[in-house]
């Protein structure tokens, strides 16, 4: 995030709406919540590489998925070009007194393009650390910048704040809007983070607190000790600014913070970026070349190639100010698929969609960040329209020609759909692969309860029936599972009953009882919505746990029943219970539960 959108873009921002780009600032930072939030909820559900193109393809279907796709590869490949276009602007500070021209800033940046692609084909290094203190020492310079700054601010700066009216401040809104294109891209590594439900939130959170607090203030000071004329149209604001009440010092802290902030950027940009195509291509969404390793590298050389070729393309045809739209366009489009994603994966009620943090608020917090990002990209003027469209043109002539006759899964919006128009019940592919995310983002390691449930039968009962009506369906279907006869198991039960009830609490049951034989365990699930009138009791029972096991497994046996005790006082599990579709909804329930596993140490 903190890159030309700080280092550049101010100046920019001035030329549009005077004074009152601080305010576009602070703007653009209220505009990207609901899309934050609607992204920390998608990824602590579905915690996937991929991020956005993973979310709104399984949510909408696979041409939404190819546009996300796109745009996610084309949004970060502008956002590096701009990076790129800081470093060839800082040409105007090396050498001030030679006239340097849009074209000269231009072939600079295309010139570094083609020097990190260098880079990024012969090798790739993890550089994680080397990020955190980079970060950690530009934030410390930003700090300095401020608070030696605001002090020497003058007030007469900021006269006729929002002269240039309302509508160029929403404009510039969108366009600084690409300043916190960095701010979710965290849910692309999100299969990679630690405790997701909690990290994830809380790092997008914190991040755009502070980032829009140091954009807020670093712009405040800008205007603040800049003349209006050298401000407007600036491709180099703080280094300026800091020049006039730091001396050459500060001239050069700031440059070379904004250098350093370029090459990161810029460089891990390409890398990223390339890697949009080699996945979609791996998901069959582009030509199988994209997804080529370089046998003596080991980095995707035509993703990279491909990449750097459409960053040099789109800065060679659009001004900058136009490339900016461009970058901050395709990122608000992003933004808005995503919400839209919420909508749909809740809309759809799929079973097994768990996100660990929910966007409060819903759905206005969605409905109002499509409103905002539909009125940013139409502020923003003629040329984003137009990108807008033609990119979406582009991208369904693509789904068509080439997409749609190699991908057949199934989103959550046709889920959606189906569930309306038909009262029959059926299992899609997207519950399936959301619990398989689920298991493996809580890090469940199944043991024996759990692999006891996947196999069992389960009863659904139709209408309101006895208790031994109850025992007798439950005896015929265990017979089958056990080398005993209906009669014994069925005798087994009503005299487990008349010793004492096996209803533990209002509407739950754990029929529990102690078989002939060796190494005997079975589970067996039922429920009956109706309800099952036991003797005595004044509430039907709706969920019953019946266990059969031989002496021999008497320790299994309690820690069994343990296990059933801490599914049932989970968080609305009647509810659930109750709601689930089909039989296959009930077990998820069982193996999906947060209860702790008794797994053996090591395994």
């Amino acid at each position: 995030m903190i890159s030309s959108g700080l280092f550049v873009l101010p100046g920019l921002a001035f030329a549009k709406a005077g004074p009152a780009m601080v305010l576009a600032y602070a703007l653009a930072g209220v505009m990207v919540i609901p899309a934050m939030m609607s992204k920390a909820e998608l990824a602590t559900a579905m915690p996937k590489s991929g991020g956005s193109y993973f979310f709104i393809e399984r949510s909408m279907g696979p041409l939404p998925g190819t546009l996300a796709g796109l745009a996610a590869w084309f949004s970060i490949s502008l956002k590096s070009a701009f990076a790129l276009i800081g470093i060839g602007a800082f040409a105007r500070l090396i050498w001030p007194d030679r006239p340097i021209d849009e074209w000269t800033i231009k072939s600079i940046a295309i010139a570094g393009c083609v020097l990190f692609t260098v880079l990024n084909i012969l090798t790739v290094k993890g550089v994680g650390r080397l990020q955190i203190v980079l970060v950690a020492v530009l934030l410390a310079i930003i700090s300095v910048f401020v608070v030696m700054g605001i002090p020497v601010t003058k007030h007469a700066h900021f006269a006729g704040f929002v002269d240039k009216g309302w509508g160029e401040v929403f404009a510039t809104a969108g366009l600084v809007f690409v300043s916190y294109g960095g701010l979710t891209k965290v849910a692309s590594v999100a299969e990679e983070v630690h405790r997701p439900g909690r990290n994830i939130p809380a790092g997008m959170f914190l991040a755009a607190l502070v980032v829009t607090l140091f954009y807020i203030a670093a712009a405040f000071v800008v205007v603040g000790v800049m003349d209006a004329d050298k401000l407007a149209g600036n491709l180099t604001p703080l280094s300026l600014a800091a020049g006039k009440f730091m001396g050459p010092t500060g001239l050069v802290l700031l440059s070379a913070a904004a250098m350093l902030a370029f090459i990161t950027t810029a460089n891990s940009g390409i890398l990223s970026a390339s890697r949009n195509p080699m996945a979609m291509s791996r998901d069959g969404l582009l030509p199988g070349f994209l997804q080529k390793v370089s046998p003596r590298f080991g980095t995707p050389h035509v993703s990279i190639i491909a990449t750097s070729g459409f960053m040099i393309a789109v800065m060679a045809l659009l001004s900058i100010e136009n490339l900016i739209k461009v970058a901050s366009t395709m990122k608000i489009m992003l933004f808005l698929l995503v919400n839209v994603a919420v909508l749909i994966m809740r809309g759809s009620k799929i079973r097994n969609y768990r996100p660990l943090f929910r966007a409060p608020l819903y759905p206005w917090v969605q409905l109002l960040g499509i409103v905002l990002c539909a009125f940013l990209v139409v502020e923003m003027g003629a040329v984003p329209l137009i990108t807008t469209g033609a990119f979406a043109l582009a991208g369904v002539i693509w789904y068509f020609i080439y997409v749609r006759r190699s991908i057949s899964r199934e989103s959550a919006l046709v889920y959606m759909v189906r569930s309306a128009v038909s009262k029959e019940i059926y299992r899609s592919e997207l519950e399936d692969e959301l619990k398989q995310i689920a298991l493996e983002r809580d890090d469940v390691v199944r043991d024996r309860f759990d692999e006891l449930v996947r196999r069992c039968d389960i009863l659904d009962l139709d209408g309101s029936v006895s208790a031994e009506e109850m025992f007798a369906r439950a005896a015929g279907a265990l017979s089958g599972r056990m080398a005993i006869s209906e009669r014994r198991l069925l005798e087994l039960f009503r005299q487990r009953e008349a010793a004492s009830s096996t209803v533990i609490e209002p509407g739950l049951a754990i029929p529990h009882i102690i078989v002939e034989g060796e190494k005997v365990f079975e589970i067996l699930l039922i429920r009956c919505r109706e309800g099952v009138r036991f003797s005595g009791q004044d509430e039907p029972v709706r969920a019953a746990f019946v266990l059969v096991g031989s002496r021999d497994e008497r320790n299994y046996h309690l820690r069994a029943l343990m296990a059933v005790a801490h599914i049932v006082q989970e968080p609305n599990f009647r509810r659930r219970w109750l709601d689930a579709a089909n039989i296959e909804h009930l077990r998820d329930i069982l193996l999906l539960s947060g209860r702790k596993r008794d797994v053996p140490p090591g395994n």
